[in-house]
């Protein structure tokens, strides 16, 4: 029977549209068991079901089959990965005769720039559907032991690029052995990562990983770019789409993952325009698309190693790559949150310890206690966020006030929920357990007295680091390494600067790098913006020289 549409993820398509996307494509008669895409498949067209039905299918042609959507007249296939040009997760099978439209996914991105309505129905439903793909666990396979810091890498890269998958424990799992013989590898050879069930990477680097998943863009074609924005998350984003709708020849880079901390978050629900709230992932995605239709060129992972200046340019070395050339520069690398400073921290990382709260941590912690600690509003999107999984959550927070760092809405949030026990004033001094986390040591920082208290696992958002450590001592920073800008940077005189420029002509920064800077996303969206606005004026300070690739 055709799958029940819960939450929008499977809308149905009227007449008109159906005929607006059959000018882009071209139908064609399905009969039962017609394959019209694979698990692995890239690119893959979309499809619409004009009569009959297909089925999304997970591991097709193996004895772990299993159907995950059924879908009849009207409703359309594919997921995010036909406009981002990843390959398919899952394969779609015909399973009652018919008729579909095939659209060429280069076509289909013609519809979602140009026609509004439309391409808002596809991306909404995209992006739902690639939720959907996390949860259910459908996706590649990650083989390996959770006590594996290997393993874990793969795992926190997967789920912090949204690239559905699954993971298979060495250590627990029923019939891991039987799996790795099949595919003529040991249980030493792993983690490996298993590919439309035809294809095995052992033990990958992100950057392989991101190269046959789709994530690396090709070599640039122009040698010299307007901007090169450094870090994706929302100042860096932001300044990409502003930057590529103005002409500009932009290039991103981030070494991990686009959204930076706000991609961690699993509700940001005081963004402007989202009154319901968004995840980060979500936003970041969205943008994302944004930036690519007006052509921004995303490149990840690519880690920036240095800035140089060359020849009146500058020069931004990548790890493992070619360097990129660029008139001016956005640091945008944001800050990472700091590592507790207790015994045991780096034994019990690999298996339950976490930096980031969503759909994935959530799966891989299940209905257990956790910890939180932390005293301001990442912590606490974090405790909303897992109390809906966990068994309980404990919030621990070194202040004496819930909301002294921490915004109303969250602390009121909070303390409405039965399954939270809020701790104030307390701190973690010990780790405890045998090779997975059991439980914490905490101190009451007024009395000092301690207590061990459950946990199975340790989120922690206790402030920040700058990362700037690839900056050369060109640029100026604070006593904490936060980049200085505008007013903060002493000049010569020759030239006054602009308000996110550093100490060197043309290079920005905005969003948490900056010293001074608001902690929210909304300003840091703001910053990334205005960035574009001063980058644009440095470029055309000089006479006859026209900025953007156009």
């Amino acid at each position: 029977m055709e799958t029940h549409d819960a939450t929008g993820a499977y809308p149905r398509l009227d007449a008109p549209q159906i005929d607006a996307l059959t000018a882009r494509g071209s139908r064609r008669t399905a009969e039962v068991g017609d394959v019209l895409f694979r698990e692995g498949d890239e690119p893959y067209d979309f499809f619409v079901v004009v009569s009959g039905k297909v089925a999304n299918v997970a591991d097709h042609g193996t004895p772990e089959e299993r159907v995950i959507s059924v879908h009849g007249a009207g409703r359309f296939l594919g997921e995010l990965g036909v406009l981002t040009g990843q390959p398919s997760f899952f394969t779609a099978v015909v399973v009652e005769a018919g008729e579909v439209l095939d659209v060429p996914p280069e076509a289909l991105r013609e519809v979602v720039a140009h026609d509004p309505a439309l391409g808002d129905l596809i991306l909404r439903a995209f992006l739902l559907r690639r939720s959907l793909l996390i949860e259910f666990g459908v996706g590649v396979r990650i083989v390996g032991s959770c006590y594996s810091r290997d393993t874990r890498r793969l795992r926190e890269f997967a789920a912090r690029n949204r690239l559905p998958h699954r993971f298979v424990d060495l250590d627990k799992d029923a019939g891991v052995e039987e799996l790795l013989r099949s595919l003529a590898f040991r249980p030493e050879d792993t983690p490996i990562v298993i590919l439309g069930g035809r294809h095995v990477l052992r033990n990958p680097s992100n950057a392989e990983l991101a190269q046959r998943l789709g994530l690396l863009v090709p070599e640039p074609s122009t040698p010299l770019h307007d901007l090169v924005v450094v870090g994706a998350g929302p100042a860096g984003l932001a300044a990409s789409v502003y930057a590529a709708s103005e002409g500009m020849a932009v290039i991103t880079l981030d070494s991990v993952a686009t959204g930076g901390q706000a991609g961690t978050s699993s509700r940001i629900e005081n963004y402007l325009g989202f009154p319901s709230g968004i995840s980060g992932a979500e936003l970041a995605e969205r943008a994302v698309l944004q930036a690519e239709k007006f052509g921004a060129r995303m490149h990840i992972p690519a880690t920036a190693t240095g800035l140089k200046q060359d020849a009146g340019h500058y020069v931004v070395d990548v790890e493992d790559g070619p360097p990129v050339l660029s008139r001016s520069v956005l640091i945008a690398t944001g800050a990472r949150y700091r590592r507790l400073p207790v015994p045991r921290l780096e034994e019990f990382e690999p298996t339950s310890i976490y930096y980031a709260a969503t759909e994935q941590e959530a799966l891989w912690c299940g209905r257990v206690q956790v910890a939180v600690v932390g005293g301001g509003n990442s912590a606490g999107q974090a405790t909303l966020f897992l109390s809906n999984t966990a068994s309980r959550v404990i919030l621990l927070v070194r202040e004496d006030d819930l909301g002294t760092n921490m915004s109303r809405y969250l602390v009121d949030e909070i303390r409405r929920l039965p399954q939270v026990e809020v701790r104030t004033h307390t701190e973690v001094r010990e780790l405890v357990g045998d090779g997975t986390l059991e439980a914490l040591v905490v101190e009451d920082n007024h009395t000092g007295k301690r207590e061990e208290v459950p946990a199975r696992a340790l989120f922690v958002f206790i402030g920040s680091t700058p990362c700037t450590w690839w900056l050369g001592d060109d640029v100026a920073r604070d006593e904490n390494g936060f980049v200085r800008t505008g007013s903060d940077v002493e000049r010569d005189g020759s030239y006054p600067g602009t308000f996110l420029e550093t100490s060197l002509p043309g290079v920005f920064a905005a969003g948490d790098v900056r010293s001074g800077s608001i902690k929210r996303v909304a300003s840091a969206v703001g910053e990334g913006a205005m960035a574009v606005r001063l980058s644009y004026a440095h470029l055309t300070r000089g006479e006859g020289y026209t900025v953007g690739r156009r």
